[in-house]
């Protein structure tokens, strides 16, 4: 592991934060995603 001095907490727990972040707002968009592709066959099947 690079050596990163005094500032190692503040590093790490910067990587913490953004992995969370990116995580989470995969998994919102995914659930976003999902919900639409739901409203759009429900809106497919009304119109036929």
């Amino acid at each position: 592991m690079v050596d990163l001095g005094k500032h190692t907490t503040e590093v790490l727990l910067a990587y913490g934060i953004s992995i969370a972040l990116i995580v989470i707002l995969v998994g919102w968009s995914l659930a976003q995603a999902k919900k639409a592709k739901a409203r759009l066959a429900q809106l497919e099947n009304t119109q036929k």
